[in-house]
């Protein structure tokens, strides 16, 4: 193995972020020495497709991380939990999308566009940030750095995809049946998705806030390093397959301007700035689906905020929201000269 290559695991590499991570590795050339596919004992045996060439894959067990440099984990909370510190005994570096570890004190939560000193930090586990807050933050912290954010509410537009393979079927047959004057069936939400809204992502805590919106909150205080910020969001699952939006009104500590605001956002690596009304120029799900950046427009000054912006963001869930943002970080890790191993 060359000293510039890698042997990189995936964990769920059969499910639908762990297709876009052997895509996306393919697509930026990541330096692989070994591309080794991890799945439960169900999807073991089955192969993928890498390069021109078919993989078999492995259980995810213990044993199965020897060896490896880094392993991507896109499978549940339960599953990270069991196996990442498996991995990590084993010398592999864990990078996760779920929420197991995000809150640790001990593990960093990382967007590389934002607090990449952090992964200075790790102890073998690295965590990705919720679908939505990568998303919203992609267009949040430009400004922040532009005028010092002191508050934000966020209101999301979450696609299907990010319920799961399930819940695509779903709205596809939904909408099947409507055309065809058939009933309606529904077994993933509790409402039907076609041709509505559904404001329930997660379960209800105690405080009224969904799971979803409590993790936009509070990792959204790590990520930027502000654990006082005043944070409120709505979460709503929509009837569009892929991509997730947020609507954004933000409160911040200097006087702001709309010039200004795009400005910062014109220079910031993770946006795209998409902001001209009179040409109906502004981002959507299906214009930022299999879209590295983040789309941002319909800035303008907040009229119930002082030195207040409200504004719009689009990126792929399945991309900046997960898989991306996990390769990404690998890559941040190789160009900061640091070991890409626990």
């Amino acid at each position: 193995m060359s000293n510039n290559s890698y042997r990189v695991g995936i964990v769920g590499a059969t499910g639908a972020v762990g297709q876009e991570l052997i895509a996306l590795l393919q697509a930026h050339a990541f330096p692989l020495a070994e591309l080794r596919p991890l799945a439960s004992a169900r999807s073991a045996g089955k192969s993928i497709e890498f390069g021109g060439k078919k993989i078999t894959v492995q259980e995810a067990r213990p044993d199965a991380f020897a060896g490896l440099n880094v392993c991507f984990f896109a499978a549940g909370g339960s599953v990270t939990k069991a196996l990442a510190p498996e991995a990590v005994k084993r010398g592999c570096l864990v990078i996760d999308k779920s929420s197991a570890f995000r809150m640790d004190p001990d593990v960093p939560l990382v967007v590389p566009e934002i607090n990449p000193d952090a992964l200075r930090r790790h102890k073998g586990i690295i965590a990705s940030p919720n679908c939505s807050t990568a998303v919203a933050l992609m267009a949040l912290f430009p400004l922040h750095q532009a005028f010092g954010l002191k508050r934000v509410v966020f209101s999301t537009y979450q696609s299907v995809s990010g319920t799961g393979a399930d819940a695509i079927l779903e709205l596809e047959q939904q909408t099947q049946a409507h055309a065809a004057g058939h009933p309606l069936t529904r077994e993933v939400y509790p409402h039907q998705i076609f041709q509505n809204l559904i404001p329930h992502i997660d379960s209800f805590g105690a405080d009224g806030y969904t799971g979803e919106e409590t993790k936009m909150c509070i990792e959204s205080r790590k990520i930027l390093g502000l654990m006082d910020l005043k944070v409120s969001a709505t979460c709503i699952r929509v009837p569009v397959v892929r991509a997730h939006s947020v609507s954004i009104n933000a409160e911040f500590a200097r006087p702001v301007t709309v010039e200004a605001a795009r400005q910062a956002i014109a220079a910031f690596p993770g946006a795209e700035l998409i902001d001209e009304p009179a040409r109906n120029a502004y981002p959507t799900p299906l214009a930022y689906s299999r879209q590295e950046k983040c789309g941002v427009g319909r800035i303008r000054l907040d009229t119930a905020l002082d030195n207040g912006l409200a504004l719009w963001v689009s990126g792929d869930n399945l991309w900046k929201g997960a898989a991306l943002n996990a390769i990404q970080t690998a890559e941040k890790i190789i160009a900061m000269g640091l070991p890409l191993k626990a």
